[in-house]
Order: C-alpha cells, then sequence, then structure tokens
C-alpha cells in the first residue's frame, strides 16, 4: 500500500482505459477466446466445479471479512465492552468490501451504466448490441456488465493483505492478485464479463483499499488508533445499548465497566 502500488495501478487504469477505449474490439477479441461458435454458448458456464469455483471465490473473500463484521455487531450490541480484534482493521475491512463490492459497483455503475454482458450481445448469439466500457448507453436494463462485481469482491482481498505482518506482505499481495485474477477469468469465460469489466473492477478495488489504509493508518491528519475507534463506536452504541437496557429494566454499564 505505498506509491509505487498506487503509481502502478494508476499506469495500469491509464493503458486499459486508453488502448481498449480506441480499439474496443479488443474486448470482443478476448471474450471470443471462451466463446464455442458451434454450440453458440459458453461451455464453462456449464460445468459444474467452476461454477463450484466461482461460488467458493466469494465464500473466501466473505469469510475473510467475517470477523470485521462480527466485531462491529458485537461492538453494538454491547459497547460496555472491548472490541473482539482490532478497531482499525475492523473497519478498514468492512469499509473497503462495501465500497469496492457493494456502493460503486452494484448500488452506482452496475445500476446505471448500460453494457450488456457478453453473453448477451449479438456477437454472441444475443440480441443487444455491444458498447465499450466507457459507454453507459447501452440496452442492458439492470445488474449490467460494468464493472465486474465479483471481480472486484475477488480483487478486494487486497485489504486483508494490506494487514498481515511486514515480512509476509508481498507473499499476501501476491496471492490476493492471483486469487483476483483466477476469479476474473473464470466470470469471463462464463461469459458474464468482457476484461475491461474485470480489469477495472481489479483497479478500483486497489484504489479503494489504498486510498483507506492511508486514511486510517498512513496519513498523520486522519490517523486514526485502535482506541479512537473504539470510543467512537462506544459513542455511537450507547444511547441504543441504554435505551435497551432501561426497556429491560436493568441499569446499563458505563463505558469500560464490564457486567457480570
Amino acid at each position: 500500500m505505498n506509491r509505487t502500488g498506487l503509481v502502478i495501478a494508476l499506469g495500469l487504469a491509464l493503458v486499459v482505459g486508453v488502448l481498449f477505449g480506441i480499439f474496443p474490439e479488443l474486448d470482443l477479441k478476448l471474450a471470443a477466446l471462451f466463446y464455442d461458435a458451434a454450440q453458440k454458448t459458453f461451455p464453462l458456464k456449464l460445468d459444474a466445479l467452476a461454477a463450484f469455483a466461482r461460488d467458493a471465490a466469494m465464500w473466501i473473500a466473505w469469510a475473510l471479512v467475517l470477523p470485521a463484521i462480527v466485531t462491529i455487531v458485537v461492538k453494538f450490541i454491547r459497547p460496555d465492552r472491548p472490541m473482539l480484534m482490532s478497531g482499525r482493521a475492523a473497519v478498514f475491512l468492512l469499509t473497503t468490501m462495501l465500497l469496492s463490492a457493494g456502493v460503486l459497483t452494484n448500488f452506482t455503475f452496475k445500476s446505471y451504466w448500460g453494457r450488456p454482458r457478453p453473453v448477451v450481445v449479438t456477437q454472441f448469439g444475443g440480441d443487444l448490441q455491444f458498447v465499450p466500457w466507457w459507454d453507459p448507453r447501452g440496452a442492458c436494463p439492470r445488474n449490467c456488465s460494468f464493472f465486474s462485481g465479483e471481480g472486484a469482491t475477488a480483487f478486494w482481498t487486497y485489504a486483508p493483505a494490506a494487514l498481515t505482518p511486514p515480512a509476509w506482505r508481498p507473499l499476501a499481495f501476491a496471492a490476493a492478485t492471483v486469487f483476483g485474477v483466477t476469479t476474473s477469468g473464470l466470470r469471463m469465460a462464463f461469459g458474464g464479463h468482457f476484461f475491461t469489466d474485470v480489469a477495472i473492477a481489479g483497479l478500483v478495488s486497489f484504489l479503494v483499499v489504498w486510498l483507506f489504509y492511508a486514511l486510517i493508518y498512513r496519513w498523520a491528519a486522519t490517523r486514526l488508533t485502535d482506541a479512537q475507534v473504539d470510543a467512537a463506536l462506544t459513542r455511537l452504541a450507547m444511547p441504543g445499548y441504554r435505551l435497551m437496557q432501561r426497556w429491560r429494566g436493568a441499569r446499563p454499564a458505563e463505558p469500560g465497566q464490564h457486567q457480570a
């Protein structure tokens, strides 16, 4: 999560964006590698093992963020108790996952950027017109191709990789890259996404992770401590906790005091 990584990501974004903007047919040529013209289908989408691998990739990603979800939920239930894991790590993991794999994909671009998926364009037996990555005017009505939610989720694993010990971090980033590329390759092989859909998904996830790592861990003006995160969540959750305790007829504990 250093400046070198940022420069590389921005450079790749520029190359991919310009190259596939000028030559959008490259997306079609790459998608055609997975298409069987004789059977008029993307054969791998019918393969049970490949489908399981696709599902397993999402299970793995969400399993990595699950401890953060549990930690924050438990904190809101019992704000008088310390957090189960590092407060910064919990907020970092959950925020980056929600943004990269949720808000920016499913609730923003995929809902308003009408690019049809490969499987439904005329070049691969569908009835919709292909459009390049930069054109939001495609005929897809909803859950569209740009950009890949599953690709963004897979590449989100850069977030837990960023929290590994420094000695293991290069290996963790390499594993996250392989995981993201493999998952994205499956989405292309199923006819679910073009190359630019998954490439930009990976770059967006990396940039989200890079920015929030800098905000929470690196930049002095915004850097947080675990104690600050714990205290902020305690203040946020305590009114609801006190209300619930009054409703149950019990006296709420003050922050830092544990009830028996």
